[in-house]
């Protein structure tokens, strides 16, 4: 008598099973991946306006403490402005690509030489006796650049925008989120 040999096989009711097992791991785990990828983002983003924070240093100390005078050229003012964020903090800040933001997805950065946003109110201030709209503030919490858009709303509201403040933190703006 011969012996029947049989090689298992996968029916293809069980293949359609482990292909929709399969599907549903990468469709719950792709939102989390992008997220993380965002993170990665914002953190070069931040680190950039951490670069941007020691060339203002830098600019401080070599112009007797005052902040310089710039312009936040815009998409619809594009024309040369010599006073424009680029050009004035070039010599300090050695590389420009600092000024852009790596999830800058707008094209702010090529369409107007900057990602982040100039607080034009502290234009030509003193450093230690900053006043906004006349009153005096604390230099510490005042914001100095902002990402110029919300580049990184996958990370949620509060995380939307990365600000570099006088201090030299670069941190969030502080939003209230609605309880769920």
């Amino acid at each position: 008598m011969r012996a029947s040999l049989q090689t298992p096989a996968f029916t293809l009711v069980e293949l359609l099973v482990v292909l929709a097992i399969v599907g549903l791991l990468a469709a719950l785990l792709l939102p989390a991946a992008g997220r993380a990828s965002e993170r990665a983002r914002s953190t070069a983003c931040r680190s950039n306006l951490g670069q941007i924070g020691v060339a203002l240093r830098l600019y401080l100390d070599d112009h007797q403490q005052h902040f310089p005078v710039m312009v936040n050229r815009t998409r619809d003012t594009n024309r040369f402005a010599t006073n424009a964020v680029e050009i004035v903090m070039r010599p300090h800040l050695g590389n420009p690509r600092a000024l852009r933001c790596p999830s800058d997805r707008g094209h702010h950065f090529e369409q107007t030489g900057s990602s982040y946003f100039w607080n034009f109110l502290l234009n030509g201030q003193r450093s230690d006796a900053v006043r906004i709209l006349g009153l005096p503030v604390s230099g510490t919490g005042v914001p100095l650049f902002s990402d110029k858009a919300g580049f990184h709303a996958a990370l949620g509201p509060s995380r939307m925008q990365n600000h570099l403040y006088a201090d030299g933190q670069v941190k969030h703006f502080f939003v209230l989120e609605p309880d769920r």
